[in-house]
C-alpha cells in the first residue's frame, strides 16, 4: 500500500528564513533546528511533499531541490502543486475548527511562530 502524503511548506518550516524574502533562487539561512531528523522520521511512515511559492519563480523549484541536497535533507517531491495529503505543516496556517464565527478575527491577528514576541513562543511551548 502506498504511504499517504504529509505536506511541508518550506520558508519558515524546514528553512528557518530569517533573512526574508530576497528571491526564489536566493535561500542563505540554515534549516530550522531539529526538522531534518523530524522529517526522516516522519518519512518511515509518510511520503513528504515540499510545497512552496517559490517553484512558480523561474529556478524556484531546483533551487529548493539544491538547498535541501546541501543541508542533508531528503523529501519525496518537491512541488508548487498541492497533493492530497493527510496534513499541511505550515507556519502560516490557522487551524479551522468548523465555527467561522471569530475567523477574520483570527486572521488579523495572526502571526507566525518566528515573528512573535518571545513570550508568546515560550507560553505555546507549555
Amino acid at each position: 500500500m502506498a504511504k499517504q502524503t504529509v505536506i511541508f511548506d518550506f520558508d519558515g518550516v524546514i528553512n528557518s528564513y530569517t533573512s526574508k524574502w530576497q528571491g526564489a533562487t536566493i535561500m542563505p539561512d540554515p534549516p530550522v533546528p531539529g526538522i531534518r531528523e523530524v522529517i526522516a522520521e516522519i518519512r518511515r511512515y509518510y511520503r513528504v511533499v515540499v510545497v512552496s511559492s517559490r517553484c512558480y519563480h523561474a529556478g524556484g523549484i531546483e533551487a529548493i531541490k539544491k538547498w535541501l541536497i546541501e543541508n542533508n535533507i531528503t523529501v519525496d517531491d518537491v512541488t508548487g502543486e498541492k497533493p492530497p495529503a493527510v496534513v499541511i505543516v505550515d507556519d502560516r496556517a490557522i487551524t479551522f475548527d468548523g465555527k467561522p464565527e471569530g475567523l477574520l478575527e483570527k486572521i488579523k491577528a495572526f502571526q507566525p511562530w518566528n515573528r512573535r514576541k518571545k513570550y508568546q513562543v515560550e507560553e505555546n511551548k507549555q
